[in-house]
């Protein structure tokens, strides 16, 4: 099994401290930096959150990768070109909203400005909205969250979806990555992992764990390396 690579997600931070939280999740082992950023509309309960602001503040602190992963139902070359030359590596945008010409556009940015590009699939968007694009992904991008459990913790329709991504990729795009995002714990990672995922988003279980970011990854790191025992 291939290494799979945590990213340190930046839905659960001190944005007062951020820059040192960035700095201590890098030396603790990440492999990127996953910095969200969405519109008013995308995600009512974040508004306005992230952005090339965020990116170019963090970016002394980390020689990591840094991902936008943008809950935005437009973007356009100007947003693009703000996020690379703050420092960003890669945008992520969600496959619901971006799809068509726009996105062949969108795609063209990126490339402009040296930028990878990813597609996301929210909570119960079908597979098919990358069936297209999935040739030109960098990364396929997962939601796995559920609805009706208090802590959002992953559905369990998520396992055959991580699948059936994976088989698409391999068939397609095999130098794609495959990314689960949303309730991620430490119990449960490795049947995500098993199921074909090699890139796992924490925020809480890294930001929030109440030994510290150290512990958090490598409780994280514990999960995963499960799937490699079967379990």
């Amino acid at each position: 099994m291939e290494k799979v690579k945590i990213a340190a997600g930046m839905a659960f931070v001190d944005y007062g401290n951020v820059g040192a939280l960035v700095k201590e999740a890098t030396e603790a082992g990440v492999d990127y930096i996953h910095a969200d950023a969405c519109d008013m509309y995308e995600m009512p309960q974040g508004q306005l959150m992230g952005g090339h602001q965020v990116i170019a503040g963090i970016r002394p602190y980390t020689n990591l990768p840094i991902e936008c992963h943008a809950y935005l139902r437009s973007c356009d070359v100007h947003f693009v070109k703000n996020i690379a030359e703050a420092g960003a590596n890669m945008l992520i945008l969600p496959a619901e909203h971006h799809i068509g010409a726009p996105l062949a556009y969108i795609m063209h940015y990126c490339q402009e400005f040296g930028l990878k590009f990813g597609l996301t699939i929210g909570c119960f968007t079908p597979l098919c909205f990358v069936e297209e694009s999935i040739y030109e992904l960098d990364r396929l991008h997962i939601v796995v969250h559920g609805v009706r459990d208090k802590n959002w913790s992953w559905r369990r329709s998520a396992l055959d979806l991580v699948r059936r991504a994976g088989k698409l990729i391999e068939e397609k795009n095999p130098d794609c990555e495959l990314a689960v995002d949303g309730g991620i714990n430490y119990e449960t990672v490795h049947e995500l992992v098993e199921a074909g995922a090699n890139v796992v988003i924490g925020s809480r279980p890294i930001f929030k764990n109440p030994d510290g970011i150290r512990t958090g990854v490598q409780m994280l790191r514990e999960g995963i390396e499960r799937a490699k025992r079967g379990g």
